[in-house]
């Protein structure tokens, strides 16, 4: 994927996933570089960016909960 669109999908996830959690997405973004959610979107994108909104929000949750 390329920078640019990978900024794009990395930004798009976090203010998503704020939306739907109702957090400010500047705490989203912290807690996501904080606990490796960032790295697991940019090694995951190309797969992960072809599924649905829910499914990419699930992942998350299912990635924090694993590696917390």
């Amino acid at each position: 994927m390329e920078t640019e669109d990978l900024t794009f999908w990395l930004s798009w996830c976090i203010e998503e996933y704020a939306a739907a959690k109702n957090i400010l997405s500047v705490e989203i973004a912290d807690t996501f570089e904080k606990k490796g959610v960032l790295s697991y979107l940019t090694d995951n994108a190309d797969i992960l960016h072809t599924q649905g909104k829910n499914y990419i929000l699930d992942s998350i949750d299912d990635y924090m909960k694993n590696h917390s």
